[in-house]
């Protein structure tokens, strides 16, 4: 039962604010939960969709705003408060425990016991009775007393959602609940949620994927820069304008067609087949020549990462292959692509690119050390050379070498990544999100390097992703646009422009 606008929210937020030293992460937003309705939370990364589920949760506390239950004002100071108020959450991660039973796994920290006449200890047959009982509402039928590592991921979501409508559950929050599920996966849960929606419960659903927006959803509130853009009903909002609510950009904006002009490339250094992951990345096909830059577009989760991923071997493709100098290879690591003559800046410059304790020096050099391992033998003054030149080519701001690159700024510790795999001299650069976080002047300057490393005489093949589709439009020569993790076209430079780009990330899909 989809229930009209007129009728009562069961859980309302209006003018939260919440902020943490230097960063304002939630300004005057608001959002309404209605009971018999799949609402969508959409936005960017960056938009505030954790933080606000944060403080849905309990986990943190608004330093402004209301959050009102049935019209009663609520304000949980813990996760477990929210739990007894019928507010469950189910997270993209699986937090269950893997060694134990599937009943166990339901019913843990509420175990049903026997009298204190009987020593009140847990009464197992009532565990795995319940257990059952919660799954059959959910029209699944497993064995409950075998391991919950023995499912497919998949049918262990299925008992985090189980666990979390146990106890009298009046809203559900699923936070990215089918990122790692495949299509078959997808609609499953899919048809469990429809169900359950069916029964009166309200249920936020955290997503990037459109396909699935639209075809579960009731309404969509779309959330950007940490405010609430707006709140829709899904019949009323078209896939492009969602799109452009969520990136701002205005509808009637004259889009800036970038000249078509794309330098010369040479042979082709890396191309994929079938490349994919499932539950990641639907088979992918690419190419990548030499001297130019290929452009990955799409939105959050549509697959750029995961790609950039699985082209370095961060992941484990388990469907085609990557040919790189005309031999066939599926990485088994990391190390085997470095070797190849790949390098990689991930998107996570804090936990999977810079040791900001180490000095700039140790940051560059680490890459070359994981290519040659313990058979590198550069004395000081050589490392201490290497580290120097780097520096001077990219304009990297910092007091020495010796400088730990915690102490950069976010735009030179950029560089100094950046310094990190040109020491390898690699034939492919793979670059995840390189300007996020950095200040205007640094993205220019990042961009101009990159341009520069696949046409001047390096002619290095780069792969480039960006959210920002200015910026991905300016440095790409080729342009891969991906929508709901599989490729939705490729395009010569000039082809497409910001409104274009929208446009195919927006189309449905076939």
């Amino acid at each position: 039962m989809n229930l009209p606008i007129t009728s009562t929210p069961v859980l309302a937020l209006s003018g939260i604010h919440k902020g943490f030293p230097g960063v304002k992460a939630l300004s005057d937003v608001s959002l309404r939960l209605f009971p018999g309705e799949v609402h969508a939370l959409m936005g960017q990364n960056g938009a505030g969709k954790s933080t606000l589920i944060k403080v849905l949760t309990g986990l943190y506390q608004p330093d402004a705003g209301a959050v009102t239950l049935d019209g009663k004002a609520i304000a949980p100071k813990r996760t477990e408060d929210a739990q007894d108020l019928g507010i469950r959450t189910v997270y993209q991660e699986v937090n269950l425990c893997p060694n134990l039973s599937v009943a166990e796994n339901i019913c843990a920290g509420r175990f049903p016991r026997k009298s204190w006449l009987n020593g009140g200890r847990i009464d197992w047959a009532a565990v795995n009775a319940e257990a059952r009982r919660v799954l059959a509402q959910m029209d699944l039928d497993i064995d409950v007393s075998a391991p919950l590592s023995r499912y497919s991921l998949s049918v262990q979501q299925m008992v985090a959602i189980a666990r979390a409508l146990r106890i009298s559950a009046r809203v559900l929050i699923l936070d990215e609940p089918t990122s790692s599920l495949d299509d078959a996966a997808v609609q499953r849960l899919f048809t469990v949620l429809r169900r359950l929606r069916d029964q009166g419960l309200a249920i936020l659903f955290v997503t990037h994927f459109l396909d699935q927006t639209y075809a579960l959803a009731d309404r969509i509130t779309v959330m950007r820069n940490g405010e609430t853009e707006g709140e829709y009903l899904a019949s009323e909002l078209s896939r492009l304008a969602l799109v452009n609510k969520m990136v701002g950009a205005p509808p009637d904006q004259q889009p800036t067609r970038l000249d078509s002009r794309a330098s010369q490339t040479g042979a082709p250094v890396l191309s994929a087949q079938g490349l994919g992951r499932r539950g990641a990345l639907h088979p992918l096909d690419l190419q990548l020549k030499r001297g130019e830059v290929l452009g990955l577009a799409g939105l959050l989760g549509s697959g750029r990462t995961e790609a950039a991923r699985l082209l370095f071997g961060a992941d484990a493709a388990d469907a085609g292959h990557v040919d790189m100098h005309g031999r066939t290879r599926r990485w088994h690591s990391p190390r085997e692509a470095i070797a190849a003559g790949i390098a990689f800046c991930s998107e996570d410059r804090k936990h999977e690119g810079a040791i900001l304790e180490l000095s700039v020096r140790d940051n560059i050099l680490l890459a070359l050390q994981a290519r040659h391992g313990l058979r590198l033998v550069m004395s000081f003054d050589e490392q201490q050379a290497l580290a120097d030149d780097y520096i001077q080519r990219l304009g990297i701001k910092t007091p020495s070498a010796d400088t730990p690159i915690g102490q950069l700024s976010g735009g030179n510790q950029q560089k100094a990544l950046l310094a990190r795999w040109l020491a390898t001299k690699p034939a492919v650069l793979i670059l995840d999100e390189p300007t996020r976080g950095i200040d205007v002047r640094a993205k220019e300057d990042l961009m101009d390097q990159v341009r520069a490393l696949a046409h001047g005489e390096a002619g290095m093949a780069i792969v480039f992703i960006s959210s920002e589709l200015p910026e991905v439009l300016h440095c790409s020569d080729r342009l891969l646009v991906l929508r709901d993790r599989r490729a939705a076209g490729e395009y010569r430079r000039g082809e497409l422009d910001e409104r274009s780009v929208l446009e195919v990330i927006a189309a449905e899909s076939a």
